[in-house]
């Protein structure tokens, strides 16, 4: 699912967070946290209904939709370092869960139906999206259709009948509100204040229009939306056609970029990218100081790689070597339990930070210059949120790895001093090297093939950086192969994205290493036997 206005910090760069997977994890995180708005009370019971057609039936217990989903409802955030303790949490709080599959003709693979049930015995009803990337979409409340992003607060009144505008644009919340909307199905609406901030005086708005009730849904995004947003571009095209492409570096568009969409000035946007960028190198440090987790399929390998490579036992390849370490260590960060950043998705998480700050590394490049290079792979990104996606249950790994690879080709030829042209030439080479990738976990984990397909794409992105830099011929640009990655994603079987039910995922070794997970641990998951 495309995003109109992605944000580099909504969209590409983020969220930060644990667990295994953004689509599952941090993006059902979000969705239990508006859920837990709505219902406004203690949780008694949440019923979850997710289609067999897509993707969650197969994978929401061993890929962290589960660990997102109740650990929304219990109010913690993606990154917080109680997740895995959710289960134990719920049975405290008395919280009954009942997963039911049912065919319901679901417009998503990751579409989630919930049902929860308040202390007062009040039923509420969300339907919601995981869009790919920790982004989501609301798409019904109270079975009535909207369409919420979570990026502005949502204040909704239950109301009989449609009220007429002058009802409340007396009120001061309708001077707060970027947007007031009557939404109405199921016989019954609801009017729909969006606003940045808490709006003031609600409950006299309440009376005022005589609703029935009222619940404040709170913004899970950093980056807020506003009325009359104005974007310098929409696409790679109409970027390359300004006059500011002439003049201006691909940073500097970035920056322009992110803080037309935040409202933010452009140093907020370098300070909000430097924290980023210091949240991947912790996961860097941490990775390569060696991890240590119970639940997962393959152990701290990174450490055992560095001492390979210092004792001389590793082919030569100064750069490359360096670029295997930084993405292991990330992507084992990630398999423990640890912060990362989704970058542009937790399973993808170590392709492209990995591979940046390993040349801004080789080079000693400075740490505004990291940031820099960081927020021109975001823009990248952002054109491919617009006219694709990041959901591996829609593109395949394609859409993950193959996004990191063309994210990280432009960040490194930006390093290495090369044009804004030569940029973009990586980019789409490196895409197009990864077009229909498909997604199939080994034992339905987010490690194996994964990561590695994030060294591939890691390593993938240096090859195109040089061949952008010496001169080499892209051909195709980046937006006809944005277009065309949509378009194998659209052709991709079911399969294949993420479900567990083809590829690696149905091997023999795959079914053995499932088993031992489920009797608890995994050491030495790798051996055959």
């Amino acid at each position: 699912m495309k995003s109109q206005a992605p944000s580099i910090f909504n969209d590409v760069l983020g969220p930060v967070m644990r667990g295994p997977s953004s689509s599952h994890s941090a993006a059902a995180n979000r969705i239990g946290r508006i859920a837990r708005d709505l219902v406004g009370e203690s949780i008694t019971k949440v019923v979850v209904r997710y289609d067999p057609n897509g993707s969650l039936v197969t994978t929401h217990r061993d890929q962290g939709t589960d660990l997102g989903l109740y650990s929304g409802l219990l109010g913690w955030t993606p990154e917080d370092e109680r997740l895995p303790t959710y289960a134990a949490e719920l049975e405290r709080q008395g919280i009954e869960v009942d997963v039911r599959y049912e065919s319901f003709d679901a417009p998503h693979p990751n579409f989630y139906r919930l049902e929860l049930t308040g202390g007062s015995g009040r039923n509420e009803f969300l339907d919601a999206i995981s869009t790919g990337g920790g982004m989501i979409e609301l798409v019904a409340v109270d079975r009535v259709p909207l369409q919420a992003p979570g990026d502005l607060e949502l204040t909704i009144f239950w109301m009989d009948a449609e009220p007429e505008p002058g009802l409340w644009s007396g009120h001061p919340a309708a001077g707060e509100s970027e947007s007031v909307h009557w939404h109405q199905g199921d016989g019954r609406g609801l009017l729909v204040f969006s606003s940045r901030s808490a709006l003031s005086d609600v409950e006299g708005l309440a009376g005022q229009l005589g609703a029935t009730r009222h619940r404040v849904l709170r913004a899970v995004l950093p980056v807020l939306s506003r009325r009359e947003l104005k974007l310098p571009f929409h696409t790679c095209a109409e970027m390359v056609e300004t006059e500011d492409y002439r003049s201006m570096s691909l940073a500097e568009l970035a920056i322009a970029y992110e803080a037309a969409r935040s409202g933010e000035g452009a140093e907020q946007v370098l300070a909000r990218m430097s924290e980023i960028a210091e949240i991947m190198k912790s996961a860097v440090v941490t990775g390569l100081s060696g991890t240590d987790y119970e639940d997962r399929i393959l152990p701290s390998q990174s450490p055992g790689f560095t001492k390979a490579d210092q004792e001389g036992r590793l082919i030569e390849s100064d750069v490359n070597n360096r670029i295997i370490r930084y993405v292991s260590a990330i992507m084992e960060v990630k398999s423990s339990m640890g912060v990362i950043v989704a970058a542009p998705t937790a399973g993808s998480c170590g392709a492209m930070p990995g591979a940046v700050l390993a040349v801004a590394d080789s080079m000693g490049a400075e740490a505004s210059e990291v940031s820099k290079a960081l927020l021109i792979a975001g823009l990248i990104g952002v054109f491919i949120a617009r006219d694709a996606t990041f959901a591996a249950e829609e593109g395949g790994c394609m859409a993950e790895c193959g996004s990191g690879s063309a994210m990280a080709a432009a960040a490194m030829v930006y390093l290495a001093g090369g044009s804004n042209d030569q940029m973009l030439g990586a980019a789409s080479m490196a895409l197009q090297n990864n077009l229909g990738m498909i997604c199939d976990p080994v034992a339905n984990r987010v490690e194996a093939p994964c990561l590695g397909r994030n060294v591939m794409a890691a390593t993938n992105a240096l090859a195109c950086a040089n061949m952008a830099l010496g001169g080499y011929d892209h051909l195709v640009p980046l937006d006809e192969v944005i277009h065309t990655m949509n378009k194998v994603a659209e052709a991709m079987p079911r399969e294949h994205c993420c479900t567990a039910l083809a590829g690696l995922s149905v091997t023999p070794t795959s079914a053995r290493i499932a088993d031992r997970l489920e009797k608890g641990g995994c050491k030495g998951c790798g051996a055959p036997g």
